[in-house]
């Protein structure tokens, strides 16, 4: 990034001190001229650069965003006009115009700002977002409600060239051609390139197509010619009209949708985009304007690593690396080298991925098996039926995607592969907390939504050896096989109990004759389950350890080992309502008469939206941590 300066904006910055400094709230940047929106472009990008090295978070998105940002916000009064953010993990810009910047320092941090727009932090979120492909559907009914209520607020829909891989938005973009009343909807696109004549003519065509008195004369002629009866040259106008854009107009697709299609506009001249909004807020319809921007402009590391910086870690500003470099694998990486090997064993093991090649993994799949690496873009629900289509086809599909993200599929994974037990493997990845994106991200509902579904297997691995196990035996299984696994660092404890993965079994860890205490442990918490037997062994309770492998079908054979402990804990990374605790307790009271049947303590998240922070705080603020657990077994004890 280049901090050089001209002489007028050194004088300017010393004069006046930062632009920055002069936009404590909603629509102060309207306060500066025209000249200082370069600087002000600047000094936002040096804010963001030097606070997200030191707190981590979204850059590149931010980056590429700030002056479409600056442009929204001059060209609309905030908080009552709205912006709706697809994903959301571009709007720094946003609450840094919206007087936030003193939050940063806390950003994704427990109890400091969101790194995604939060109605709850400001009047001028609109939108709650976190996932993509959602802001034209919310932004379509916010501008039907103010039309029923009498209101004429300009709504804005921004929404990324990867969001418009997903099916819903097509879906709202159908639904918003048949509006009569004004709804932006901005594609920010820094992915497509479109040549420059192309761009010229459009934008030219684009300015006369809604230039005022254009606008004022096709709608009088039309009129006029309604009201004489004319209705059939009416229509004849209009497919002449039609048939001349799509000779020379580019985003016919938006047209024929009938969405006016306006652009594509330098994403990087504030000028030139606040004159495309001001056009577009006069049309009676549903608009689109297409935007042209750059991931991570103005730092150069971002620039040429877009994907690297699109969820960063801390890192050196001079050199862009990581200030923490990762020592050891983390379940991803177990996933990846797993995959690559059988991808070698077996022909027809195929790889599917929503988007994410990079954050499950598939990367190495993909360029060590490109013909048999499917990336569907950012459609979930599509890629669960693709690879029931795969597996009904005769390969053995693995569906890699983060657990958050597969909750947007859970029709297609319960009607098009569970009902028809096709092989199809989910590789659930960042499965419980996974931190800092908070509510939107966590992975905490899978155990609950999967294990509810018939013919669908659940398992939770230990640690890595167990995940490699797990991955190996699912593509031996006639069945849908989920696998879950947590973000961050692979345990590698326990590397001598590796006792072979039985259908439907569970592995005893530790086991002792008069146990008091049965710890039954899914997945992640085995690690905790097993400081904590150890503890509760050194204060006087003898503790047995149970490692369940298997959510759904749970063993049976449990309800055997855990008779004659006075306690049972089940622990699980998981909301409580529908997990393996609850599921536990059912079998436990139909498999063991009463007066054997041990009390039973389900070790569980709440079943709440869990906002962002660091994972350790996170389990401690829910109880989820070995002192808060162990004090429960202690009170539970009596």
């Amino acid at each position: 990034m280049s901090n050089k300066k001209t002489d007028s904006e050194q004088i300017l910055a010393m004069e006046d001190g930062p632009i920055l400094d002069r936009i404590q709230g909603p629509n102060d940047i309207k306060k500066i001229t025209k000249e200082e929106y370069p600087l002000l472009a600047q000094e936002i990008r040096e804010f963001l650069i030097e606070n997200i090295s030191e707190t981590g978070g979204h850059l590149a998105s931010n980056l590429g965003a700030v002056e479409l940002t600056m442009a929204l916000h001059l060209s609309l009064d905030l908080p009552e006009d709205k912006i709706i953010w697809d994903v959301g993990h571009q709007s720094y810009t946003h609450k840094l115009l919206t007087g936030r910047r003193e939050g940063f320092h806390s950003l994704r941090k427990y109890g400091g700002m969101s790194g995604f727009p939060k109605r709850k932090e400001s009047a001028c979120d609109a939108f709650d977002t976190g996932h993509s492909s959602t802001s034209i559907s919310a932004g379509l009914g916010m501008v039907e409600a103010q039309e029923l209520k009498g209101e004429s607020h300009t709504i804005v829909s921004v929404i990324g060239d990867g969001s418009l891989t997903g099916g819903m938005a097509f879906e709202a973009l159908n639904n918003a051609s048949k509006l009569r009343k004004n709804f932006i909807i901005i594609l920010n696109d820094n992915n497509m390139s479109i040549s420059e004549n192309v761009g010229g003519l459009s934008n030219y065509l684009n300015s006369l197509r809604t230039a005022e008195k254009y606008l004022d004369l096709k709608e009088g002629v039309y009129q006029s010619l309604m009201r004489s009866g004319n209705e059939g040259t009416v229509r004849t106008l209009r497919k002449v009209k039609s048939t001349v854009k799509q000779m020379i107009v580019p985003g016919m697709l938006f047209e024929n949708m009938g969405v006016t299609y306006l652009g594509p506009i330098d994403g990087h001249d504030v000028t030139k985009m606040m004159k495309a909004i001001r056009y577009a807020k006069r049309v009676k319809s549903a608009v689109l304007i297409h935007v042209l921007t750059q991931k991570g402009k103005g730092y150069e590391p971002a620039e040429r690593h877009p994907s690297r910086f699109h969820g960063a870690e801390p890192f050196d500003i001079a050199t862009g690396m990581p200030k923490k470099m990762r020592e050891k694998a983390n379940y991803t990486d177990v996933f990846s080298t797993v995959m690559c090997k059988l991808g070698r064993q077996k022909k027809d093991v195929v790889a599917v991925t929503a988007a994410m090649p990079d954050g499950t993994g598939l990367k190495r799949f993909r360029n060590m098996y490109p013909e048999r690496f499917f990336d569907v873009g950012i459609a979930e629900e599509h890629a669960v039926t693709f690879a029931a289509g795969l597996a009904a086809g005769g390969m053995r599909p693995v569906v890699a995607i983060y657990s958050s993200f597969l909750q947007r599929a859970y029709d297609q994974i319960l009607h098009d592969v569970c009902l028809q037990e096709l092989p199809v493997v989910f590789a659930v990845d960042r499965a419980g907390l996974v931190g800092s994106d908070g509510e939107t991200h966590q992975g905490i509902f899978d155990l609950s939504f999967l294990a509810s579904i018939p013919n669908m297997t659940v398992m939770a691995p230990k640690n890595k050896w167990e995940l490699a196990d797990m991955l190996e035996a699912a593509l031996e299984w006639e069945r849908p096989v989920a696998i879950r696994y947590p973000r961050g660092e692979a345990y590698d404890g326990l590397k001598e109990q590796r006792s072979p993965l039985v259908y439907g079994r569970s592995e005893v860890l530790v086991q002792e004759e008069n146990a008091e205490v049965s710890l039954v442990a899914v997945g992640s918490m085995v690690k905790t389950a097993e400081t904590l037997c150890r503890r509760l062994t050194e204060a006087g309770h003898p503790c047995r350890l149970i490692n369940a492998r298997f959510v759904k079908p749970i063993d049976t054979d449990i309800l055997k080992q855990v008779q004659g402990s006075k306690l049972v804990v089940t622990m699980e990374e998981n909301v409580r309502n529908g997990g393996f605790g609850e599921r536990f307790r059912e079998l436990l009271d139909a498999g063991v008469p009463e007066e054997k049947r041990p009390r039973q303590l389900t070790v569980a998240l709440p079943d709440a939206y869990i906002e962002h922070g660091n994972v350790d705080i996170l389990k401690k603020e829910t109880a989820l941590d070995p002192d808060s657990i162990f004090q429960r077994i202690l009170e539970a004890l009596g």
